[in-house]
């Protein structure tokens, strides 16, 4: 099983008060030093945190995998396309959602995806699709050529009570065994934190989690270094 940190929460701090600090090269290299295994980050079309920059900066310079999450608008396409991560993650967007609430509609937008796809795989690009743990969604995204689903675990996270989050799981294994058995990568992301990750994690079929929020808040209290190290204890167990 593999970590890799997103650090979009670095860059809002950060422009909270319009300056330079706290650097999102240093972050990167900090996550690195604790045994991150690649580094994520959502170039938004309103730059709401992340900026050009940002990703022109860490492509250049750091030497882990480079996961760019990104809407599939022409605008950010042609910046990935230009800047060539090892990984573009495409999900949805909409412009007054705090973070990402669901995961792409693939059933419904298979010919657009599909173009998109190709486009990134003539550059090398490896593509990764956002999806609810949905069978169809999952299966539209072999067929279009997706070669990683990141299955969102938003609802798993967010369940009220354990009657639900248990259901949630059971949708999420199930997804997570399709893929795989499609020949799909399988990753796994939203909303997980130092409580509700290690039974996800326990999920043989998934690769690799994706995981912010909850690191950059328990950074405040123990440091990024240590609150990357406690969740890739509980990732890699």
């Amino acid at each position: 099983m593999q970590l890799c940190i997103n650090i979009d929460h670095i860059a809002k701090l950060r422009y909270a008060r319009g300056g330079t600090e706290p650097d999102i090269l240093e972050a990167a290299a900090v996550c690195k030093k604790a045994g991150a295994d690649g580094i994520v980050i959502h170039l938004r079309e309103d730059r709401r945190h992340i900026k050009d920059r940002d990703v022109e900066i860490l492509r250049n310079e750091i030497q882990t995998k480079l996961d760019l999450e990104m809407g599939a608008n022409e605008e950010i396409i042609s910046i990935a396309l230009r800047i060539l991560p090892d990984l573009v993650t495409l999900v949805p967007e909409r412009r007054r959602e705090l973070t990402t609430e669901g995961g792409l509609d693939v059933v419904s937008q298979k010919e657009k995806l599909r173009t998109v796809i190709q486009r990134f795989h003539e550059k090398n690009i490896v593509v990764s699709l956002f999806v609810d743990p949905q069978p169809e969604q999952i299966t539209a995204s072999k067929e279009i050529g997706a070669d990683i689903i990141e299955l969102h675990t938003g609802e798993y996270a967010d369940a009220k009570n354990s009657d639900a989050q248990e259901q949630c799981f059971q949708a999420i294994y199930a997804a997570a065994k399709l893929g795989k058995s499609l020949g799909l990568g399988i990753n796994a992301g939203h909303g997980l934190n130092y409580k509700n990750v290690r039974r996800i994690a326990e999920i043989s079929f998934i690769d690799e989690m994706s995981i912010g929020f909850s690191i950059i808040s328990r950074a405040v209290f123990t440091g990024l270094e240590n609150a990357v190290k406690e969740m890739l204890a509980l990732v890699k167990k």
